[in-house]
């Protein structure tokens, strides 16, 4: 199934950047097994990578007040369900974040130059 909806977050942030003390723009929840990834704006673009290497395609955002779906094996929206809590990261989390790790010029990175 490509769905678990009893599947809690991996955590508030992107597992790998996380790890490797990176940062992102958004985040993406995977609606399989709830490992929380960076999405395509972000530098490392940790979602859809992870979808890459498992398989499991249909994201959930993992922003507050958003609750759309995505699949990335069809390149459409989907309709989802409701999934296990919490459904975005912390409020006072900020976009792009962790707020300690954001660099100064992080616009101009992600523009390439």
């Amino acid at each position: 199934m490509d769905i678990d909806p009893a599947k809690p977050p991996s955590g508030t942030g992107c597992v790998e950047c996380d790890a490797d003390g990176g940062w992102w723009v958004h985040l993406r929840r995977c609606a399989a097994c709830g490992h929380i990834g960076c999405c395509d704006d972000s530098l490392a673009k940790h979602a859809s990578q992870h979808w890459r290497d498992t398989g499991h395609p249909i994201i959930r955002s993992f922003e507050p007040g958003e609750d759309w779906f995505w699949n990335y094996a069809t390149d459409e929206y989907y309709d989802g369900p409701d999934l296990a809590a919490p459904q975005a990261h912390p409020a006072d989390q900020p976009t792009p974040g962790p707020r300690d790790r954001v660099p100064r010029d992080w616009m101009r990175r992600l523009q390439g130059g």
